[in-house]
């Protein structure tokens, strides 16, 4: 049964790595220095990619898709901070990021303007479509043009 869990946990893991290289990022530092070079919002979503019902489904329908991501990235530094029961040292890192900016409940994405500073939170599984999604970060960015 070990054995089992210890694959699955593998497997799992293995999965996040795949979609943390494909468009997302997972380095909170390295994207805000990257949205200050290319003068871009970041999007940071904080999710439970191993327990959390409403992550996983938001992974599988909006932010794994091709769709969202080559249309979200043209305005966002998308970063995926990710709390992983299967990955202790993974949930460590991140967790200063989630005290830091008052995140206790998950799926939760915070969008920052390129000097790190917060515009917008909400929580991510009241859009479950792709287009639903980036209507809401578009109506995010005017409101932020007219602050």
């Amino acid at each position: 049964m070990k054995i089992i869990s210890t694959i699955a946990v593998s497997l799992l893991l293995a999965s996040v790595s795949a979609f943390a290289a494909d468009g997302w990022m997972t380095d909170l530092e390295e994207a805000f220095a990257k949205a200050k070079k290319e003068k871009k919002p970041v999007l940071v979503e904080f999710t439970g990619s191993d327990w959390c019902p409403p992550c996983i489904e938001m992974r599988k329908k909006v932010f794994s898709k091709k769709e969202f991501i080559s249309k979200a990235s043209k305005d966002f530094i998308l970063v995926e901070l990710d709390f992983p029961k299967g990955d202790p040292e993974l949930k460590k890192k991140n967790s200063p990021y989630a005290a830091k900016y008052k995140v206790n409940a998950f799926p939760t994405v915070v969008l920052f303007d390129d000097n790190q500073k917060e515009f917008h939170r909400f929580t991510a599984s009241e859009f479950r479509t792709p287009k639903k999604f980036l209507a809401h970060l578009k109506s995010s960015l005017k409101r932020k043009r007219f602050e």
